[in-house]
């Protein structure tokens, strides 16, 4: 069983429909034991990763997250509040999972701020990208983003910027891109946290 974190932080439906095109079991829950008890977790989020923590907080969550030993998977808002802190948020601290900070991007000739569409990934590592090549395109919707650190396991260059485009730490996986929007390549990647 895979659970999904609901903390009101954006539509889940994609998410929910890419996992039922694997044939995937999951639950929406916000209940600390059916997330401790899960095979997998994913924490999905759209939005403002200050208002991503407050509702995690409010919940009780950031303990029961920090102390999960299954493979976990942060995607987009997810993953930057898997990390230390965040420019959106001054002064709250995230998660901490990862050793990363999340800035925001600066207008670039030719780019604009939110990063929005597909783009590619570089430096593949790890197991979300088992037998992937560079340069496959996944599809982001993001303002801020991760620096590249030690966790770093993709990265992606947009406004100047090559910025962590996934990360991992033990069984901790996040990607700033969105799997279930991402095709062929995001079913991949989702199959391959499954099979973690």
């Amino acid at each position: 069983m895979i659970a999904i974190i609901d903390y009101d932080m954006g539509n889940l439906r994609s998410l929910e429909n890419a996992l039922d095109r694997l044939g995937a079991t999951y639950c929406v829950t916000a209940d600390p034991e059916t997330i401790r008890r899960a095979d997998k977790v994913i924490l999905p989020g759209v939005g403002h990763a200050g208002l991503a923590m407050d509702n995690l907080l409010e919940r009780g969550l950031p303990a029961v997250i920090r102390s999960l030993r299954q493979p976990v998977l942060g995607i987009c808002v997810g993953m930057q509040v898997l990390c230390r802190d965040s420019e959106e948020a001054p002064g709250k601290a995230c998660l901490g999972v990862f050793d990363a900070h999340v800035r925001r991007f600066s207008p670039a000739p030719g780019c604009k701020v939110p990063h929005m569409g597909w783009n590619d990934l570089g430096n593949l590592e790890g197991k979300l990208f088992k037998d992937m090549t560079s340069g496959a395109y996944v599809y982001f919707v993001h303002s801020y983003y991760a620096g590249l650190c030690p966790d770093t396991v993709a990265t992606c260059r947009y406004a100047g910027v090559m910025f962590s485009a996934a990360l991992r730490y033990e069984n901790f996986y996040g990607t700033q891109f969105h799997p279930e929007k991402s095709g062929s390549v995001g079913e991949q990647i989702l199959k391959k946290f499954l099979a973690i």
